[in-house]
């Protein structure tokens, strides 16, 4: 079973994947600017204040107390060449006991999407919460016309379960949201796209 950690450090042949740190704040904010045409048609709406320091040094603590409580495991995507800030994968939503599942949502910059960052970084996550944390499911969701996501969730061993309508508030409207998940010990094969 998962014991809650005060770090966590996960390795990839380009990158590391760790907590966020106060020190982020300007490669952060400059990623998420330069990026947000890319980024919001993807996203919750951003709060007026989503890329201020003091937002951020709130996500930070965020981050810590969600994994020092078990709930989440927050972490950066870091490029071991030059620390460049890539993106960034949250395994959210932990469930122990019966469940042992979570849920992974994501986003990489937009001038480092489509090099393979994201999906080294995604294995990683998903064999450190099936390995190291003893999860069973893993589950993420998208919009069904995010081409890139569905891609990069099915080439990470995810398969397709269905749609949830008005699942998430993107851009500002409710909407649905194509579900895939990640089994620990999957016997399903592959699964038409619906």
């Amino acid at each position: 079973m998962f014991t809650r950690r005060r770090k966590v450090r996960i390795e990839t042949p380009r990158m590391t994947l760790r907590l966020p740190t106060h020190g982020d704040f300007v490669p952060w904010s400059s990623l998420r600017r330069e990026s947000q045409a890319f980024l919001t048609p993807w996203e919750p709406e951003w709060a007026p204040d989503h890329l201020s320091r003091r937002a951020f040094t709130n996500r930070v603590y965020w981050a810590s107390r969600a994994l020092a409580q078990g709930t989440a495991v927050p972490l950066f995507m870091i490029r071991r060449d030059d620390n460049a800030l890539l993106g960034a994968i949250t395994l959210d939503n932990i469930r122990t006991g019966p469940a042992q599942s979570g849920t992974l949502g994501y986003w990489i910059g937009q001038k480092y999407a489509r090099h393979g960052f994201m999906r080294e970084g995604l294995e990683a996550v998903v064999h450190y919460a099936f390995n190291e944390m003893d999860l069973s499911r893993l589950e993420a969701a998208c919009l069904p016309e995010n081409s890139a996501s569905r891609g990069v969730l099915e080439k990470t061993g995810f398969k397709y379960e269905g749609v949830a309508q008005s699942y998430l508030q993107i851009d500002g409207r409710w909407r649905n949201h194509v579900l895939y998940a990640n089994l620990r010990s999957d016997r399903r094969g592959r699964t038409s796209i619906g």
